[in-house]
């Protein structure tokens, strides 16, 4: 909410001091104090500090910043730290201590849409408690009993039937900064990194798009084609460079264009994570617009979203978040069938060229699975085309993928591993099918003797010169080792 920024008297304003006061503008951050300190270096002389925030207040406000309050000190001495200084009687205003003191808090935003990122789920079903415990901390709005609620991006809806407190009594409703577990009436899928909103609410953007304004710290330059982590509240998604839209050098303010960002740099740029997350604009809510990057390890940047870029699955996505919103749900859970089937449901995709034996693949799959006690069920698109698909063109290869998708949407809603077959799927289609059902519960296997489209969108890699029973078990491996067939 606030920030002291502190600039050497000795030195003066430096690049690094206007970086400093771009980040906090890039932020949003509103409440800064400015100390100039080492006024000790400088004989206490009032003309220098005055020198500096003439200066400095000049490139604060080219970036729209306005301090609260400019304040000469020496940190070595105590100089205006706690008291007053003795050597600068020429300055009548506030210490460093009590300009912090000053600062007022802001008032938390509980009249905004209901933001609760969800930290993790929580079961106690050792001890007979049945309960699915959804824990996390409300970022904006209030939630009551009773409330409808939606988890983006999935669109997952239910409704809230106790709010629970560690070692507390229950209680009716929680607002924002508080920190609660939930349950719901009605068992639905929900994992750390989605987001709790209030249905009827303003909801927030969901999009594996977004348009940044990014500062970067990392050693290295960001690249486009290389992978970073997004860290988004509790969520945390494989991310690109897509695209630079401009570079700004924040210590003169010019911009140009690079293929690149480096280090220290400022950019305006499309980021395109793995899989659609749900967030803000920073004009609207500004804790779930604000995020990191990771690289490899290092907290290598970070920003804040200022735009939604226009999304290819757009369309797809709000029909798909209007299923969910609308879906009739079983009384039987996902969890409950998971564990009378032994299963996790998934779609198993093989795709590749027409030419590839994928269907001999798929068939030899489904009856070693199956002969394993396992629900599985092959789903050739051939089958679609000419049942549920009749009633449109072959050339109407995208609509087709959808329906195969919400066919198989369907069946695993129901338990099932899913085995369908598709030919020269693309990049787009593959996204589409990643719209419809949720990366997570999508296994693409590409069948060729060549390479796979893209690299990073296949899972398992097979090759058409080998007998069909052994890549079935190839997969059958892959399937164990991510969990999906478990003993029961």
């Amino acid at each position: 909410e606030a920030a002291v920024l502190v600039i050497d008297a000795d030195e003066g304003v430096r690049q690094n001091s206007k970086r400093h006061g771009y980040m906090l503008s890039l932020l949003g951050i509103r409440d800064i104090i400015i100390v100039v300190n080492k006024m000790d270096l400088v004989g206490y002389d009032e003309g220098v500090f005055d020198r500096v925030k003439k200066e400095y207040m000049g490139f604060l406000k080219k970036i729209g910043a306005t301090p609260l309050m400019t304040i000469p000190a020496s940190a070595l001495e105590g100089e205006n730290i706690a008291k007053k200084s003795g050597k600068m009687r020429w300055y009548t205003g506030l210490t460093v201590i009590e300009a912090m003191e000053s600062l007022e808090k802001r008032k938390k935003p509980e009249d905004l849409p209901l933001r609760m990122p969800v930290q993790n789920v929580y079961r106690f079903s050792s001890d007979g408690d049945k309960r699915r415990i959804i824990a996390g901390r409300v970022e904006s709005g209030t939630v009551s009993l009773g409330d409808e609620v939606v988890f983006l991006p999935l669109g997952k809806t239910s409704r809230i039937k106790s709010i629970e407190g560690f070692n507390e009594p229950a209680r009716d409703g929680v607002s924002t900064g508080m920190c609660a577990g939930l349950t719901l009436d009605e068992q639905i899928y929900v994992t750390r990194g989605q987001m709790m909103c209030k249905v009827g609410e303003k909801q927030p953007h969901v999009s594996p798009l977004l348009r940044a304004n990014l500062f970067w710290m990392g050693k290295r330059p960001m690249e486009p084609g290389r992978e970073y982590a997004l860290r988004l509240e509790t969520s945390k998604v494989p991310v690109r460079l897509k695209s630079i839209i401009r570079v700004l050098d924040c210590s003169d303010l010019t911009s140009g264009q690079k293929n690149f960002v480096e280090r220290h740099d400022v950019a305006e740029c499309i980021l395109e994570c793995s899989n659609p997350i749900a967030y803000d604009l920073a004009s609207d809510i500004q804790n779930t617009s604000r995020f990191v990057i990771v690289d490899v390890y290092d907290l290598a940047g970070g920003g804040i979203i200022v735009g939604a870029p226009d999304d290819p699955q757009m369309d797809a996505r709000k029909q798909v978040l209007k299923r969910e919103g609308e879906w009739y749900g079983s009384d039987i859970g996902r969890d409950e069938r998971a564990q009378r089937y032994g299963q996790n449901p998934r779609l198993i995709l093989l795709t590749g060229p027409s030419n590839a034996d994928k269907k001999s693949v798929a068939k030899a799959l489904e009856k070693s699975m199956f002969d394993m006690g396992r629900k599985v069920y092959y789903l050739g698109i051939g089958n679609l085309l000419r049942g549920l698909s009749s009633d449109i063109k072959k050339s109407m290869r995208h609509e087709h993928v959808r329906r195969l998708g919400e066919v198989a949407h369907i069946m695993m809603d129901a338990g099932l591993i899913v085995i369908a077959t598709a030919s020269e799927l693309e990049i787009g289609e593959l996204e589409l099918l990643k719209t419809i059902i949720h990366q997570d519960d999508i296994i693409r296997v590409y069948v060729d003797s060549g390479s796979p489209p893209e690299k990073g969108v296949i899972d398992l890699e097979l090759s058409n010169d080998t007998d069909a029973c052994e890549n079935a078990d190839y997969i059958v491996g892959l399937l164990k080792k991510r969990g999906v067939m478990f003993c029961v």
